[in-house]
């Protein structure tokens, strides 16, 4: 898919939607996304738990990654253009989950698959499910300290200002608006926070020890699937950069949503994020 047909690419304005015109003149919907660059970086964390080492050094492409998390609103449009075909998640109707800007939660993996194709389909694009690397490599944001914790460095998540207060707001009884915090240094928000998000790969807990080193994409088989970030529900809220999560893929929870990526496709006037590594 040739986005300079439809649009730019850019963390400039991440939270503003494209709304693209298709080959039938039907106006569909394709999220705001980010640039996130190739390259190298130390995936994993020596003094984190034992799913997370050995540290090591792995290579991501070049890809497209959404700046939010899917909200009510976007599944919405998927459920509407679907209707035959999927119900509408568990806390649908629930007051603490159905905010049009919440991200939309208790899909399971399958679901948020089908939500890719769907969204792929819809204009030609080829998103999908980031894979754990591409989602780890994102959440650092570029950051020159290969060992960050978080996305800003070290220092811990109850040392930000407001944590305490979204902690106080809707973290009390569910996820919150997306893209109310600061984004990372890549433009993307909620990178860490808010819900649980689901990966493409399988979960296997000493995958790092026989991980490629050039875009690893996850075991071959499994019980479970991979999950990055944190959770309105955890006692803190705000998860670091390289823990990992997994339950089976049929599983539909109140802390679980996603976000979407696409392959890259380099065409002008694209542009990349601000941050230069």
């Amino acid at each position: 898919m040739s986005f300079a047909r439809y649009g730019r690419i850019s963390n400039m304005n991440p939270m503003e939607p494209t709304l693209l015109l298709s080959r039938s003149r039907v106006e569909v919907y394709v999220p705001a996304l980010v640039r996130i660059p190739a390259g190298w970086f130390l995936m994993g964390c020596d003094t984190g738990q034992d799913n997370e080492k050995p540290v090591h050094r792995v290579w991501v492409d070049e890809f497209l990654l959404a700046a939010r998390q899917v909200t009510n609103t976007d599944y919405c449009r998927f459920l509407r253009d679907t209707a035959s075909s999927y119900p509408p998640p568990p806390f649908w109707s629930d007051p603490a989950f159905n905010h049009p800007e919440q991200p939309v939660v208790g899909v399971s993996w399958f679901e948020a698959v089908r939500y890719c194709e769907w969204l792929s389909a819809s204009n030609g694009g080829n998103f999908r499910l980031p894979t754990e690397a591409e989602w780890e490599r994102a959440a650092r944001g570029g950051n020159k300290d290969a060992g960050a914790l978080f996305p800003w460095g070290d220092a811990p998540p109850q040392s930000l200002p407001g944590y305490a207060d979204r902690c106080a707001g809707h973290w009390q009884m569910g996820p919150e608006p997306v893209g109310r915090a600061e984004s990372n240094a890549y433009g993307l928000f909620n990178m860490c926070d808010n819900v649980h998000e689901w990966c493409s790969d399988w979960y296997a807990a000493d995958y790092y020890a026989v991980s490629p080193e050039r875009n690893p994409r996850g075991p071959d088989s499994g019980e479970r699937r991979s999950s990055r970030g944190g959770s309105w529900r955890h006692h803190i809220k705000i998860s670091r950069c390289a823990a990992r999560s997994s339950i089976p893929p049929e599983f539909k929870y109140a802390d679980y949503g996603f976000r979407v990526a696409c392959d890259a496709v380099i065409v002008a006037p694209l542009q990349s994020p601000e941050h230069r590594e």
